[in-house]
């Protein structure tokens, strides 16, 4: 059986990227309940609990996205490991970034640095140009310039204050996740990414006594953070043909649980740390069961995720400050509007950088 078809890919990126762009608009504004993303705070979460006993349906959903939204990162993540698992270890016909792997590990990683760069490049050039014309104004240092476009710059101290635009961090996270799989767990018994897995998440757990600090926000930040969703893709993507086919009934039931879970355990920084599981449960089974007409749009978002992903720090650096005097939808919609304009160029431009 096969687990998720190209369509139901597409469409999970379509998902994660809406929750990730709309996320990095409303989390900067004073009304809107802060995410536990890094660290855990235990008033964000009493705030977002709050939010649902005292319902308003006026600013509802704002809030989800705003609490929920970056949850679209491990999405990428799993989707990212089950890719890999597709490229590069199937036993049908060798593709070209199949024989790029058996050629060796250094062509393995380049040619994945070399996707990514382009895409990063030309979102910093731009985003440097515009934050430079507007209030607000960040001054880099040469050596997170460097370290940005080299993509380490998840490893330098204070991360949370070197890496901007915020959202970039994340070039660099897939640089340590394809290093990981090339190195260690390409073709390995699955023991080895689950290993992984729990290695990472008890690291991560042992920061306990300090949810807030700055030990947990480093490790989420970088490739530890992140192992338990790009595990989980790798092992589903390994297993999916032991997989018995459900019916939509079962992945109904699956997804109702999967958000009944994702609410209670956003609640305690213990259960926080499975949050990415329940997110990932939840989108593959609404991706199962949504019809193939309702798919187009998200399969669409899906197409142009990438370009979404670069361009949303320009569009949020013009239009938030409408937000924040007051204005809070004719920001959050001009800002929606002119992303999705502008990525559909840098799509154009992003093929030719590439092709390049």
């Amino acid at each position: 059986m096969i687990l998720l078809s190209k369509a139901q890919c597409s469409a999970l990126r379509g998902m994660a990227i809406v929750g990730i762009f709309m996320h990095n608009y409303l989390h900067w504004l004073g009304p809107m309940v802060k995410e536990n993303e890094y660290t855990f705070t235990q008033d964000n979460a009493d705030r977002m609990l709050a939010e649902f006993i005292n319902f308003q349906p006026s600013t509802f959903i704002l809030q989800l996205f705003s609490f929920f939204g970056h949850y679209g990162v491990p999405v990428f993540l799993f989707l990212s490991g089950y890719g890999l698992v597709k490229k590069y270890e199937t036993p049908s016909e060798p593709t070209l970034e199949g024989m790029a792997c058996r050629q060796g590990r250094r062509t393995f990683l380049w040619k994945h640095y070399m996707k990514l760069f382009p895409m990063m490049l030309l979102g910093f050039v731009v985003f440097a140009m515009v934050d430079w014309m507007t209030p607000g104004r960040h001054h880099w240092a040469w050596t997170d310039i460097i370290a940005q476009l080299t993509m380490i710059i998840n490893l330098l101290p204070d991360p949370d204050h070197i890496i901007w635009p915020g959202p970039y961090w994340f070039f660099g996270l897939m640089m340590q996740l394809y290093l990981i799989y090339i190195l260690v767990l390409h073709r390995r018994h699955w023991g080895w990414t689950a290993g992984l897995m729990v290695v990472c998440t008890v690291l991560q757990a042992m920061c306990f006594d300090d949810p807030e600090g700055d030990t947990l926000n480093r490790l989420r930040y970088n490739c530890i953070g992140g192992m338990l969703p790009f595990g989980m893709g790798l092992l589903l993507a390994r297993w999916e043909g032991k997989i018995k086919p459900c019916t939509n009934a079962a992945h109904l039931v699956v997804l109702l649980l999967s958000i009944l879970l994702i609410f209670s355990l956003s609640l305690n920084f213990w259960c926080w740390l499975f949050v990415p599981v329940f997110i990932i449960t939840s989108h593959v089974a609404f991706v199962r069961i949504l019809p193939e007409s309702a798919m187009r749009p998200l399969v669409w978002l899906g197409a142009l995720s990438a370009a979404i992903f670069v361009a949303h720090p320009v569009t949020r650096k013009i239009f938030i400050p409408i937000s924040r005097h007051g204005d809070i939808l004719d920001g959050l919609v001009m800002y929606i509007v002119a992303t999705i304009l502008l990525s559909m160029i840098y799509r154009l431009v992003i093929k030719k950088l590439q092709e390049k």
